[in-house]
Formats: structure tokens, C-alpha cells, sequence
């Protein structure tokens, strides 16, 4: 299941979260050349990413803020982007440009630190955006719980796109980090589980005061948990290769 858009406009130009997606990609660009030298590569990570058995020690605590601009791989790059790219202009818009810049380095701070105490001792290095880009779905959530979120969903040979309420959505991510968080070891390397799942409460924790603001519950009444403006519309069309029918014998 992979988010692909949402039904919910944002009102202002994303300047940080294009920002962001560019830093990102550059970051990534800097060091992949280096991607067919082992030990170049390592001093890279072991340099700028997060590695809690070395921040236990006292060394890179720098890795706490560096960490979340590094990324393992291409998928795994373009991943966290779709999912910035999706939820992040909405934020965005509702928090301004600077706090929302503030909002996201402070939920990447929090997931890294999720992170380093479920595993202290740890020497894999972790990195990636994915803790920070928690928080902000944990964000939306909270503002925007029934928000249509295009969804592409791929079952072996069927394919297709559902639009799912963002609290199903987001539910259903959060709930599939904790579950898996309990059945991984964190010394051993991996996904992240319990970065995502601390950055997406504290996503929720640093948006409350923005909700609050709004009316709190009051909020969720008068938009019925919808952004509080129209919904934007897509028409799906027919491709235009042509069929080919099976003869009959």
C-alpha cells in the first residue's frame, strides 16, 4: 500500500517541503558515487549517521540531526519523499513555512532519539528522513482524520487505487510499526520501527497546540475531521493500448 496523493489542497506554495525533498536528494547525490566502495561508504555512515553505540560512548551526537537527511538506498530515498511530498504541503500550510520547518527537525530529533534508546548499544548506523516524515503524518492525523488519501494498493497481478480516510490510512501504518517493533531487534539493524512510531507521537504531541487553536474537538465538529475547504477531485481514464481478445479455438 503506497500513499500516492491526497484529496486536500494546500492553500500556500510548500516552499520548505520542496526544501527539504531537494536537500534530500542532494545529500544523497553527494555520497553515491561512492556507493561501490565499502569502506568509503562506511566512513560516510559512520561519520554523519546515527550510530546510538557511539553516542552512548559520547561521539557523533551530531548524528541525531545528520541522520535524517541520509538515505540506504534509491527506493528508499524516493519512498520518504512520496510520503513528504503527500502529506507534507498541508502541514505546511496550516503551521507556516518556519514552524514547520521547526516542527519536522524537532520530530526527526525525537524519532532518532526513539530510536537510540530501543537499542543504546547499537553499532549499525541508522539513517533516513522517515522519523521526521512520522511526525508529520502523525500531524495530519490529528488536523485532518477523515481526509481521502489516494492509495495504491498491489496484490501480486491486481492492481488499483482506492481513496482511504487518512485515519485508516495512517492508523494502519502506525499500528503496523508497533506491532513490528515488538517482533524486531534493533541491535541487528533494519527498519526503524520504533523511530517511525516515536516520531509519529510526537508528530501528534508538537500539532496539539495548532489543534487546540483551531478548537480542538470543536475543530473535528465543524469540518467533520475534512480539511475545512473543498476536496480536490481526480478522473481516472481509460488507457488508450489497445485490448487484444483471445481467439477461441
Amino acid at each position: 500500500m503506497f500513499p500516492i496523493r491526497d484529496h486536500n489542497p494546500s492553500g500556500s506554495t510548500p516552499f520548505v517541503t520542496w526544501a527539504l525533498i531537494a536537500l534530500n536528494i542532494l545529500v544523497f547525490l553527494s555520497y553515491y558515487p561512492l556507493a561501490r566502495d565499502d569502506y568509503a561508504l562506511f566512513r560516510v555512515y559512520a561519520d554523519f549517521a546515527l550510530v546510538p553505540g557511539l553516542v552512548t560512548e559520547g561521539y557523533n551526537l551530531h548524528g541525531f540531526l545528520t541522520s535524517m537527511f541520509m538515505h540506504g538506498g534509491w527506493m528508499h530515498l524516493a519512498g520518504n519523499m512520496l510520503f513528504l511530498w503527500v502529506f507534507g504541503d498541508n502541514m505546511e500550510d496550516e503551521m507556516g513555512h518556519i514552524p514547520f520547518l521547526l516542527f519536522y527537525l524537532a520530530a526527526g530529533f525525537g524519532a532518532a532519539l526513539a530510536h537510540y534508546l530501543s537499542a543504546p548499544t547499537a553499532m549499525v548506523p541508522m539513517v533516513g528522513a522517515s522519523g521526521a516524515i512520522a511526525g508529520v503524518m502523525g500531524g495530519y492525523l490529528l488536523l485532518f482524520p477523515r481526509a481521502r488519501v489516494d492509495v495504491l494498493i498491489i496484490l501480486v497481478i491486481y492492481v488499483t487505487v482506492l481513496p482511504i480516510p487518512a485515519w485508516i490510512t495512517l492508523g494502519l501504518w502506525f499500528a503496523l510499526q508497533i506491532f513490528s517493533g515488538f517482533g524486531a531487534d534493533p541491535n541487528l539493524g533494519g527498519v526503524a520501527y520504533w523511530a517511525h512510531a516515536g516520531g509519529f507521537i510526537l508528530g501528534i504531541v508538537l500539532t496539539l497546540p495548532l489543534f487546540l487553536r483551531r478548537g480542538g474537538p470543536a475543530f473535528w465538529m465543524r469540518t467533520q475531521g475534512r480539511p475545512p475547504h473543498p476536496e480536490a477531485t481526480y478522473e481516472l481514464t481509460r488507457s488508450n493500448i489497445p485490448t487484444v481478445r483471445r481467439r477461441r479455438k
